[in-house]
């Protein structure tokens, strides 16, 4: 595992790149192989993957909401099996 400024300041491509590289982080970090200095590193990184996917989240939200006029409402279970509460 190497860091270097480059890479900790590049944006992901998309959500997914981001997502694949936040598992990579994770990965490395609970196998504890990595040293004191890298582990920080690679959790610093990791929270700026975790704010890059939040704000595509949110807007992706945002874009849902406009195409569906606000009528969004909560999920629940039983959505899924097709019963409606309402």
């Amino acid at each position: 595992f190497s860091m270097s400024n480059d890479d900790f300041n590049k944006t992901p491509a998309s959500f997914e790149e981001a997502m694949s590289e936040l598992g990579t982080l994770v990965t490395q970090l609970e196998a504890g192989e990595l040293s004191l200095e890298l582990s920080i590193d690679a959790y610093k990184r990791g929270v700026e993957l975790i704010k890059y996917c939040t704000a595509r989240l949110d807007k992706v939200e945002q874009q849902v909401k406009m195409l569906d006029g606000e009528l969004l409402k909560p999920f629940s279970p039983e959505d899924r099996n097709g019963n409606d509460n309402d």
